[in-house]
């Protein structure tokens, strides 16, 4: 019954999203534009290219707004304002400390309950973020090596990542409706002698290009994903040494990349951490460890 309800309420938080997108697209094409001289109903390629906008970067916004409600929600989250414990304490201390030095809000901490040690940051703005902190990773991980993963997470923050990789998304769902709507018209178009538009095939090249360039555009959001984590090992490195940032990669390599023994592929649980190589190279959100780690030598030579 549960997981129905979340589903209903997925689908209705995606209905609202679309509605609240047409009716602002509308306003914006037919009455915000032309008010400032700025008229892009008139061709299809101006006007198509004005919605690919409205979808693009107003659907990467809006999940970046939702960002921290949507993570509170997945977990089953403690928010940390009074540390109990010496572990909570040094998480608290150690994300007050980072956001003191970099003169940015104290971002929310939260605390959860899962074995899988993992750490993540999110929110909307550099001033307006959240950082969460497993339990698996609390217990696991040594004073210094915990700091510096935190650091990691901190560093997002302060290089405002997450902005950033809303942007790049935005600008990416742009071209990736725009292509698309754009060629498959002229697919659609080019058999008709009078001009008539199959909209059957309009919808179904559509859809296929949607795809395949979804696909395209994933490589550069990855290639930026990839960037964006040595930024913030380098990061974590200025604030607390390589050294403990280089011995948090170690030990996270050591518990869920195991030696293979039999000879048999093993599913990568460092998925959910975000931190291996990923799947061939140019999907994967975050680089291979060792390429970190000698990231991290070379910042500490």
């Amino acid at each position: 019954m549960r997981s129905l309800k979340g589903f209903f309420l997925l689908i209705v938080a995606n209905l609202l999203v679309f509605l609240t997108l047409v009716i602002s697209g509308n306003i914006l094409i037919h009455f915000v534009l032309p008010a400032f001289g700025i008229d892009m109903r008139g061709t299809f390629a101006s006007y198509q290219f004005a919605w690919a906008m409205v979808f693009g970067f107003g659907g990467a916004f809006i999940s970046l707004l939702m960002s921290k409600p949507m993570a509170k929600r997945m977990y089953r989250m403690q928010r940390v304002e009074s540390p109990a414990t010496p572990k909570e304490r040094l998480v608290y201390e150690t994300v007050k400390e980072l956001a003191e030095r970099e003169g940015i809000r104290m971002p929310e901490v939260w605390v959860y309950w899962d074995d899988t040690p993992n750490a993540f940051a999110t929110g909307p703005t550099r001033n307006n973020a959240m950082v969460a902190v497993s339990s698996g990773l609390a217990m696991q991980m040594s004073d210094d090596e915990l700091r510096a993963v935190l650091a990691h997470e901190v560093g997002h923050i302060a290089n405002g990542d997450m902005i950033a990789s809303t942007l790049l998304q935005g600008l990416m769902n742009t071209f990736v409706y725009f292509l698309s709507s754009v060629i498959a018209r002229m697919v659609a178009s080019a058999g008709s002698r009078d001009g008539e538009m199959n909209y059957g095939l309009y919808f179904i090249v559509n859809m296929i290009l949607q795809l395949v360039f979804s696909v395209l555009a994933m490589i550069v959001v990855c290639w930026h994903s990839r960037r964006r984590e040595f930024r913030a090992d380098a990061y974590a490195a200025g604030a607390y040494g390589a050294s403990s940032m280089i011995s948090a990669l170690r030990k996270l390599q050591a518990l869920y990349q195991p030696e293979e023994q039999s000879g048999i592929a093993q599913e990568d649980a460092l998925a959910t951490l975000k931190i291996s190589g990923g799947f061939s190279g140019l999907f994967a959100t975050h680089p291979p460890i060792e390429a970190r780690i000698e990231a991290l030598r070379q910042h500490r030579d």
